[in-house]
């Protein structure tokens, strides 16, 4: 397939030779996904085409003049037991999965954000740390340092993925500290005790420079994640003031020393407590060397995001996490809304990424620990072999991924009140972006105004769709 013209050229990120015709003439090319599955990320034949407006008519408007965050990109979190499932698929069907995943061609996804364990999580065959020793011994200078298991699956896979995508951005995140470090000496609960702070950061650094080493550059860090909930194997609970003594004092002059260009992100918990970044923030020393708040949605409000970002501006946000399937009562695919919740509120909240838990299970939800692991976490895909289902999460994410690459940036697109759940994106290369879900139950007509121009567009009910011109 041939493409000449500068405008068809950038529009190879977004898809088919198809759409960049329609683009060039300003014709809106519509991508679909119903929940009876007739449409998964279906492009329509159909596109809409914009004429002279009627301004008294209802309408989403889309304003390219006013302008909020630009986006980091959308994707999962690649647990070790993802990669080990990948790792177990022949390498020619992981490579075309690979390429699916994470490309930019017609049939690509371009999944542009993913999130990693530091050691194990919740969702690994089994417990470990970099540095992880005998019951009763200790090892504060870290001569047992070693990446370990992520050699085996993990580290591969990464590497599999950057030749694709050598921009991806990757956060890091840990479950837990080695269990040595901690006041319970278990990697389940328990807190990291203080006179093994200085420890923990150095530990940091080790990681960061091997994966470094390793040609896997690691974009931003957590320094825990979830550190209010003890309940997983492995986790560690830590506290906001724990947390701002940790990062001011010991991680953040740690990273700078050894110059580490590594982003802090505080929280990665709950949309229930925006207090906890908030806090944290308000720690001068913290706040030094703090990026921004990450976010889950399991409980609270995911406006808790646009708390956070008013408290401090300057910082960043971040939606680090959610599990993404199906209720026992759905009988297709309920995507309206995921989208709505996540893929639309988060960034309408001034998230700069989406990340859904987790990328690849299999048929059983495994792998994950025996104890504290989750039996019931879907991946976007399921793997058994090189047998590919892909799932809820996938379509979920990827109405956004493929067509919002990284540099995008949120605009503007106000709406009458009862107007359905949306969000509006400008492209690097200029392409306007609208992503709309009908979360009722009857289909819905609407209008999309564009510089005083309108496009007619019905979307069927439980219906989402990917506009973009």
């Amino acid at each position: 397939m041939m493409f000449r013209t500068p405008v068809a050229i950038a529009s190879l990120l977004f898809a088919s030779a198809t759409f960049t015709a329609h683009a060039a003439s300003k014709d809106v090319a519509v991508w679909l996904t119903t929940p009876d599955k007739t449409n998964l990320l279906t492009e329509q034949t159909q596109h809409l085409s914009f004429s002279k407006g009627q301004k008294d008519s209802p309408a989403i408007v889309i304003d390219d003049r006013t302008r909020f965050q630009t986006m980091d990109g959308f994707g999962y979190a690649l647990t070790g037991g993802t990669a080990q499932l990948m790792m177990k698929m022949s390498p020619a069907a992981r490579a075309t999965l690979l390429k699916e995943l994470f490309g930019n061609g017609p049939g690509d996804v371009g999944t542009s954000y993913l999130r990693v364990s530091v050691g194990a999580s919740d969702m690994n065959d089994h417990v470990f740390t970099y540095d992880d020793m005998p019951v009763g011994q200790t090892d504060p200078d870290l001569k047992n340092f070693s990446l370990g298991p992520d050699r085996d699956d993990v580290i591969p896979v990464l590497k599999e993925i950057l030749a694709i995508s050598p921009k991806i951005k990757i956060l890091a995140s840990p479950w837990t500290a080695p269990s040595w470090m901690k006041d319970n000496e278990n990697p389940k609960a328990g807190s990291l005790k203080k006179e093994y702070y200085p420890a923990y950061a150095a530990y940091w650094v080790k990681y960061l420079e091997a994966m470094k080493a390793e040609g896997i550059p690691i974009d931003a860090l957590t320094p825990q994640n979830e550190p209010e909930n003890p309940k997983n194997t492995p986790s560690m609970v830590v506290t906001a003031d724990q947390e701002a003594d940790f990062i001011g004092n010991d991680l953040g002059p740690a990273l700078a020393k050894a110059g580490l260009p590594t982003k802090i992100i505080t929280f990665d918990h709950n949309c229930d407590h925006p207090n906890y970044p908030i806090d944290i923030l308000k720690n001068a020393a913290a706040n030094k060397y703090t990026d921004g708040s990450g976010f889950h949605l399991y409980l609270g409000d995911i406006t808790a995001l646009t708390t956070a970002h008013d408290a401090f501006p300057q910082k960043n946000i971040y939606f680090t996490e959610q599990m993404v399937i199906s209720g026992r009562r759905d009988t297709g695919l309920a995507i309206a809304k995921p989208v709505a919740r996540l893929i639309i509120g988060a960034p309408e909240n001034w998230s700069r990424n989406v990340l859904l838990w987790n990328l690849a299970a299999d048929p059983q939800n495994g792998p994950h620990t025996a104890s504290g692991g989750c039996p019931i976490c879907t991946g976007a895909i399921t793997l058994d072999g090189d047998s590919i289902l892909r799932n809820l999460a996938f379509y979920t994410a990827s109405h956004a991924s493929k067509f919002v690459p990284p540099g995008s940036i949120r605009i503007a697109s106000p709406a009458s009140a009862d107007a359905l759940p949306h969000v509006a994106f400008l492209t690097p290369t200029k392409h306007h972006v609208l992503i709309v879900s009908n979360t009722t139950d009857q289909p819905s007509t609407f209008t999309i105004r564009a510089k005083n121009k309108d496009a007619k567009a019905t979307l069927p009910a439980g219906a989402v769709a990917t506009y973009v011109w």
